[in-house]
């Protein structure tokens, strides 16, 4: 029997606190693809690239360093769900396999806690794991009851093929290999002229200006309204998956438009194609399965709820 691919799994922030279904969702399509998910025991935040990075650099690659250097030590490369993560944990191993004077400097601080950075491992997307390790056939192989007659839309984010003269996972402006992960399951591809442009979430938008952030949101729901809309949308990334599953509620307070996405982790996707169901991973805890049950439950996603005159008001 050939022996299994090993990844330290990093779940990041969101997954664990707003999405995660997706972590059991993932756990079951790689234990079905045959690939071991490993708990990355002591993991931190990633960090966030734009935040932490555009203030120290040094201290933003020391900390992801550090989450590195825990795969390192187990010999296992490392894989995440979420763009954000995986742009913050790749840029930084690339970075510091790439500049001596910043692995110098990092290497400095995680001398402090016992750790050195080696550059011994390969940082990977979800994506990456299922398309280059996993491969289209066995994902196929797998597929047990596919989307046949429903049709999906993609949002692949920005930060798992960008900037794409270094990560050179697939063309940034024609991208296929999520789109080909996707297709695998068997639904019925719809293009859309936004498909490729930012949920609105991402580089703190959605922290320092949420109408501005559901600008981005509303835009691509208009441009997939005009080729007669989807059944669900399917996305790599969980705070993209955030900003299109909330963001419907958030668009109608701010805008008085109404849109009803199904939005999905491709490895929720893969695990209901897979054969599981929807209660085996915790697809009923997304907020647009919840709403058409009338039973919302806004205290997990992180929404205030005041009652007025027996109506609930979310704010």
């Amino acid at each position: 029997m050939p022996k299994k691919h090993r990844f330290m799994h990093f779940l990041g922030c969101i997954i664990p606190h707003r999405y995660p279904s997706i972590q059991k969702a993932a756990e079951l399509v790689f234990e079905d693809l045959g690939m071991d998910l490993l708990d990355m025991e002591g993991a931190t935040c990633c960090p966030a690239p734009g935040v932490f990075g555009s203030f120290d650099r040094v201290t933003w690659a020391s900390i992801a360093a550090r989450n590195v250097t825990i795969a390192e030590q187990a010999n296992a490369n490392v894989t995440t769900g979420c763009n954000g993560c995986f742009a913050s944990l790749w840029d930084a191993d690339y970075e510091l396999k790439h500049d001596e004077e910043l692995r110098k400097a990092v290497n400095e601080s995680l001398a402090e806690i016992g750790r050195e950075f080696k550059g011994t491992i390969e940082v990977t997307h979800y994506v990456d794991a299922l398309y280059s390790y996993a491969g289209l056939d066995a994902i196929k192989k797998r597929v047990t009851r596919p989307f046949t007659g429903v049709r999906m839309a993609l949002h692949p984010g920005c930060h798992w093929m960008r900037p794409k003269n270094i990560k050179k996972k697939d063309d940034s402006e024609r991208p296929h290999i999520f789109r080909d992960i996707c297709e695998a399951a068997g639904a019925e591809y719809v293009p859309y002229k936004d498909e490729l442009i930012c949920c609105g979430a991402g580089g703190a938008v959605r922290t320092a200006d949420v109408k501005t952030a559901l600008d981005f949101t509303k835009q691509k729901f208009d441009s997939l309204e005009a080729v007669g809309g989807a059944d669900i949308i399917v996305t790599p990334c969980p705070f993209c998956e955030l900003q299109l599953d909330l963001g419907q509620v958030e668009i109608q307070k701010h805008f008085e438009a109404e849109y009803h996405y199904d939005i999905m982790h491709v490895v929720e996707l893969l695990a209901l194609a897979f054969g599981h169901e929807p209660e085996e991973f915790g697809l009923t805890t997304h907020l647009q399965y919840q709403m058409r049950k009338n039973e919302p439950n806004w205290e997990q996603l992180g929404i205030e709820v005041k009652k007025a005159d027996d109506a609930t008001v979310t704010e």
